[in-house]
């Protein structure tokens, strides 16, 4: 069966070059014959050959978003997709081979929190799964969705414990998929005199909250502990 490699683009905090990239970054990365599709509610800029899909069916009240419209990635069925499916978020930067991502076991698999990892809590920049397989954790939200933001932050921490409590949790291995802010930006003061660097092993460098790759290449970070030098790296992987 031919996987899937899907996106999400919904807004305007992020342009179409987000997704023109990560969909050459994955051509590059990833050797198996696959779709590359995009969800998203204005496909204008993207790349002729990538697949574009209006965004999943949520019937998403108004309020802070906090990454709830990925809960539906999650819709059965979920376009015309079959098959494992992996969700790279689009300010990614891939730096390694894809395939392992697919040979992995587990029936859900995301990375595993840098900041906390005592807690099960996983962040869901890049996570694998079976179209159609979990239409429960949607439908669960729908129904309860005043109830989940209260106990909850986000939509990764929501995802994470009820699979986890459906025992399907799985993470990926340790050091696959890698924070650029408490992974690849050397501890203060070393930051101010050192480029941030590729960890060993790395496949994913995960931009999240600030910087984003366009930002960190210019060295543009914010406070002590975040100030970064130009990262020229990014901007040789990010394209």
């Amino acid at each position: 069966m031919i996987p899937n490699v899907i996106c999400m683009k919904w807004g305007t905090k992020y342009g179409p070059e987000f997704v023109n990239k990560l969909r050459s970054m994955t051509q590059r990365h990833l050797s198996l014959p696959h779709r590359f599709v995009c969800f998203t509610d204005d496909p204008a800029g993207l790349h002729p050959d990538i697949e574009t899909k209006p965004l999943p069916p949520m019937d998403l009240p108004p309020g802070k978003e906090r990454g709830w419209l990925k809960l539906s990635t999650f819709n059965a069925p979920l376009a015309d997709l079959s098959g494992p499916t992996l969700f790279l978020d689009i300010d990614v930067v891939v730096v390694g081979s894809l395939d392992d991502f697919f040979t992995h076991t587990g029936e859900f698999c995301i990375i595993h929190d840098w900041q906390k990892p005592w807690r099960i809590t996983g962040n869901s920049s890049v996570y694998r799964f079976e179209a159609g397989a979990h239409p429960d954790i949607l439908a669960n939200f729908l129904v309860n969705i005043d109830r989940v933001k209260r106990e909850v932050r986000n939509e990764q921490a929501y995802l994470s414990r009820e699979l986890h409590k459906q025992h399907k949790l799985t993470y990926w291995p340790k050091g696959w998929c890698v924070s650029f802010k408490y992974g690849c930006i050397p501890n203060f003061p070393l930051n101010f005199f050192r480029v941030p660097r590729i960890p060993a092993g790395a496949k994913v460098i995960v931009f999240h909250g600030l910087p984003n790759p366009d930002d960190a290449v210019l060295g543009k970070g914010h406070g002590l502990l975040r100030h970064i030098l130009p990262t020229p790296w990014i901007e040789e992987h990010w394209k």
